[in-house]
């Protein structure tokens, strides 16, 4: 799997740590910065990993800030980005089993780097249950919400 990872400064150390362990899991990692724990601005990162994802550039994407809330809110402004905060494992691959989440948000002053891996671990090994018809439903209204409410149809 494609994965695009990003962090703001708060988040740089744990995107770190966390991609020599998406190498070896054998996943492919495409960093988009920032390339030091120098002062950078989680919207800039967010939109990078985002538009990643968007683009079918990767499969999925990892954004970390301070406490993985603002780089949350950034990434959901881009069209076909479901992006949420998981700081347990249950949230990160339920988020993607019921909800089709494509970007996974972290807080790296919330959680440590052996949750992260755990967390991160349980986001990629998921699935979106798409044979399940209640989630497929429900994914459904939600791409109809963003479509109605582009900024293109407002």
């Amino acid at each position: 799997m494609k994965i695009a990872i990003g962090a703001d400064h708060g988040g740089f150390l744990l995107k770190e740590a966390l991609k020599p362990y998406l190498v070896q899991a054998g996943h492919t990692v495409i960093d988009v910065g920032a390339p030091s724990d120098e002062p950078s601005d989680y919207p800039d990162i967010a939109a990078m990993v985002a538009q990643k994802v968007m683009r079918a550039d990767s499969d999925r994407g990892i954004v970390i800030c301070g406490s993985g809330v603002g780089a949350c809110v950034a990434a959901n402004k881009f069209p076909r980005i479901r992006a949420s905060v998981c700081h347990d494992t249950y949230s990160a691959h339920q988020g993607v089993e019921h909800d089709d989440m494509n970007v996974l948000c972290l807080g790296a002053r919330i959680i440590g780097e052996a949750l992260a891996k755990d967390i991160v671990s349980s986001f990629i090994s998921a699935k979106f249950a798409a044979d399940v018809e209640r989630y497929k439903r429900r994914l459904d209204k939600v791409l109809d919400i963003e479509r109605r409410f582009s900024a293109d149809n407002t």
